[in-house]
């Protein structure tokens, strides 16, 4: 009884939102009312954020957004869409069981299509002891680097030998690393982006014209500015450069505890030789150490070994957890058997994906080839 939700706000009052950030250590910058106002900016997109107050006092906010244009019973809602990150409920002190299984009928009863749902894969616990066993699911599998003790304790031991020798050779080179919070660098990031499109379009066999139609629309360069402006220094774009020239760019979300790598691009040529990724990491978890963060979150993995490898060289560990899906046709079942279908074709090209710039979405390509998705 103590469990039973007294009351539903949605969508979720920014005020008392911004509250519960103030006391939850685990949120991230994907779960904040600012990341949420981008997503309406510049998708096509609702708020329909849901504030729950339950009968014991507490209160948990769940960002999710509705896809314009839509009846009611034809809606799409997620927690988050692709693309943008982690969803999931906040609270303080995190969520119970109890609590997921009160929020998920809540869901299920709602007039949407379909409501999908992707927590962070450290409070999926909760989730995945309360979700119904007839409840669609989509396995999932992102690595997360631990930061307790600071860089020199990260550095030492919990980084590879492949991954120092890979960060002290570019410092050897030359690679300069630039960090910006004030979106001056994300022109420089947004061009890395567009080589790399045309590049993954080229290893996945399909036509440059539609990767690039395709890219303009899920990612186009307003979004990156939108971001800037509205998440301030919590946005970070960082740059490597070799000659003078931008050979690779990851952006960061800081909030509280949690950095998360979101974004990665590069210009292969230069890239690959100069180790140029391998010292932007090194330098983004640095300053994440310096910051305060207890975590550096390095996003989707899906099945590429390649991507695992990667990350686990900087000491990232994996954590499998399930993305939730409350349909009232079975989409999840037809999009897997798709994928899945398109995954092996693309094993049989033997497309592999650039481990060193593979992130929450701009890894699309690579996560879908390995019969995933991000």
């Amino acid at each position: 009884m103590s469990q039973e939700i007294l009351s539903v706000t949605m969508p979720a009052p920014h005020d008392k939102w911004a509250h519960i950030l103030q006391t939850t250590a685990e949120a991230l910058a994907f779960h904040t009312p600012a990341w949420l106002d981008c997503l309406c900016e510049v998708g096509n997109f609702a708020d329909a954020s849901r504030l729950y107050e339950f009968r014991n006092g507490r209160s948990v906010v769940l960002p999710l957004v509705r896809r314009r244009g839509l009846p009611r019973k034809l809606a799409v809602e997620a927690s988050l869409p692709f693309g943008w990150g982690f969803g999931g409920a906040l609270v303080p002190g995190g969520l119970t069981p109890e609590e997921a299984s009160c929020i998920l009928a809540d869901l299920s009863g709602r007039p949407a299509l379909i409501t999908s749902m992707r927590p962070d894969p450290l409070a999926a616990a909760p989730w995945m002891a309360a979700v119904p066993t007839a409840m669609a699911t989509t396995q999932r599998l992102a690595h997360v680097l631990d930061l307790e003790g600071g860089f020199e304790h990260v550095w030492e031991h919990r980084f590879a030998t492949r991954t120092r020798r890979h960060a002290r050779r570019a410092e050897g080179q030359g690679v300069v690393i630039e960090c910006d919070t004030t979106g001056r660098l994300m022109p420089v990031f947004y061009a890395l982006y567009w080589r790399s499109v045309d590049r993954w379009a080229r290893q996945a066999g399909q036509p440059l014209p539609l990767a690039r139609l395709r890219a303009r629309w899920r990612e186009p360069f307003r979004k990156y500015q939108t971001i800037a402006a509205r998440l301030g220094t919590a946005c970070r774009v960082y740059v490597a450069w070799v000659d003078g020239k931008p050979a690779a760019s990851i952006i960061v979300l800081h909030h509280g505890s949690n950095a998360s790598y979101w974004r990665g691009a590069m210009d292969k040529n230069l890239a690959d030789p100069s180790r140029a990724n391998f010292l932007l990491h090194r330098r983004s978890i640095e300053d994440a150490c310096a910051s305060g963060c207890r975590h550096y979150h390095m996003g989707e993995s899906g099945n590429s070994a390649s991507l695992a490898y990667f990350k686990e060289g900087f000491g990232a560990e994996a954590y499998r957890y399930e993305e939730y899906h409350i349909e009232r046709l079975p989409f999840t079942q037809l999009v897997e058997r798709a994928r899945n279908v398109a995954g092996r074709i693309a094993r049989v090209r033997h497309v592999q994906p650039d481990a060193a710039e593979t992130t929450e979405a701009t890894n699309a390509t690579a996560v879908r080839s390995a019969g995933t998705t991000v």
